[in-house]
């Protein structure tokens, strides 16, 4: 049986780019969960991911993320990625 190793990476986007680096984090696959946090800290929108959920079904998750980045000036996004060992 493999072992998860969760790591967290932490990246400061302005609102008008936060889709952006979501999607080019989900190219890179073994992303477990996606946190966004206003300037202050305050956690707005906070949503895991399963292995294998493609496409059509992220469309309902990216209209709530550009709605929410709409909002925010600059935000923090949390990403916990999965290494198996």
């Amino acid at each position: 049986m493999e072992k998860e190793n969760i790591t967290k990476e932490e990246f400061r986007v302005s609102g008008d780019e936060v889709l952006k680096k979501i999607r080019e984090l989900l190219r890179e696959g073994n992303i477990r969960k996606i946190i966004i946090k206003t300037e202050e800290g305050k956690t707005v929108m906070e949503f895991p991911l399963t292995i294998g959920v493609v496409g059509v079904a992220l469309a309902p998750v990216f209209a709530g993320i550009g709605a929410v980045a709409a909002l925010l000036t600059k935000c923090t996004l949390i990403v916990e990625k999965v290494e198996n060992k």
